[in-house]
């Protein structure tokens, strides 16, 4: 079925920047690839079927691992957000892993198998706080809980994992050595109380990049595996510190149509607010895309687009559904000619770091927000 407004995946992307991750990693480490929130805008189906070698899978929510195993994904799949207790019985029946920090969650699956309603044993996967001010126990609970853990019937002390704040924010790692410094003096507690978790996962791309000395027994990486890098003070402190460069290609294109050209004399108003108006006779394409779409309102008057292989600037406010571009320097523009919001048109390639640049905010933002009701073409 034509479409107006897509996505196209490269096939082979993925597991490309899955093994260039791997080359710098710790000899026998597993990789989990983060596919949350719709596999960070690309498309969780279609990108969990391009990543062959990926050992595990990782998700936010409870809904999104039970669509992971509703496309038939047998491979381990752990649970980062929170789940309701209420919901505990789903997750563990359905061999997701869950990420832990409440006794309430401990409370409830003890319940629960002393009432007989598990089918399968709890996979446990300890959150560390070790200074992101997020999820996770801090030091002086690690006793108490492992053995809260340790005493929960029909369950499996599998992992601990922790998460670091200030890895690809800055070329100055101190926070971040502070911060395995104290996850290395939870393990040791965590043995010392009789723990012995297998699955020891702490690195995400930047850190997987950038300190080996993070990676434990499993990488789990998100961002890299869709061809971006999480900053670019990642790039410049692996160029500084001489630590393996992967060869990163993005995954994501993403394209629409012109579905009206019309032109405009000298002086008219574009979009709402007239907050642009034209200086010279200026001939527009109306572009279907919004901010419904995902395509940030504040690209408007700022970005640009590509058009047969040439830059066309985005004039007027991008509104809910539409979206204007000023194309009197494209030759020979057709209706339902192809636009390209965000990749590559010839020579040229707009990137989702120019779009966040453009937007002010990052590229996970970019490409996570693309509406989840928009079409994923593997090509």
């Amino acid at each position: 079925m034509d479409k107006l407004v897509w996505v196209e995946l490269d096939r082979n992307a993925p597991d490309h920047n899955l093994k260039e991750i791997l080359k710098g990693a710790k000899k026998g480490a597993r990789f989990c690839a983060v596919v949350k929130s719709n596999a960070y805008g690309h498309g969780a189906r279609e990108i969990t079927s391009l990543l062959p070698s990926a050992d595990w899978f990782a998700v936010n929510s409870l809904d999104e691992g039970l669509e992971l195993r509703s496309f038939g994904i047998k491979k381990p799949v752990l649970l980062l957000g929170y789940v309701p207790l209420s919901r505990l019985d789903e997750a563990i029946n359905n061999e997701l892993r869950l990420t832990v920090y409440n006794y309430e969650t401990l409370e409830r699956i003890d319940s629960l198998s002393k009432k007989g309603l598990l089918k399968k044993p709890a996979l446990i996967h300890l959150k560390i706080e070790t200074g992101t001010g997020r999820q996770g126990i801090l030091l002086d609970e690690i006793p108490d809980f492992v053995n809260a853990i340790l005493n929960t019937e029909n369950t499996i002390f599998e992992g601990v994992s922790t998460h670091y704040a200030n890895i690809e924010d800055t070329i100055n790692s101190e926070y971040a050595r502070h911060q395995l410094q104290i996850f290395k003096k939870a393990l040791a507690l965590i043995r010392d109380n009789g723990g012995n978790p297998e699955v020891i996962h702490t690195a995400c791309t930047a850190a997987a990049i950038l300190f080996p000395q993070t990676h434990f027994s499993m990488l789990r990486v998100g961002i890299g595996i869709y061809g971006l890098w999480p900053s670019r003070e990642t790039y410049l402190s692996a160029l500084l510190s001489g630590s393996y460069l992967p060869d990163l290609k993005p995954v994501l294109t993403w394209k629409t149509k012109v579905v009206q050209i019309k032109t405009l004399p000298e002086g008219s108003y574009v979009g709402y607010g007239c907050t642009y108006k034209t200086t010279r006779k200026t001939k527009i394409a109306v572009l279907p895309v919004g901010y419904a779409d995902g395509y940030d309102r504040a690209l408007g008057n700022t970005a640009h687009v590509l058009v047969k292989g040439r830059r066309a600037p985005v004039i007027g406010r991008v509104c809910m559904n539409l979206t204007m571009i000023d194309v009197t320097d494209v030759p020979d523009l057709k209706l339902e000619d192809e636009v390209v919001l965000l990749g590559k048109s010839g020579n040229e390639q707009i990137t989702a770091e120019q779009m966040a640049n453009w937007a002010g905010t990052i590229n996970y933002e970019i490409v996570t927000r693309i509406s989840p009701f928009l079409e994923r073409r593997i090509v």
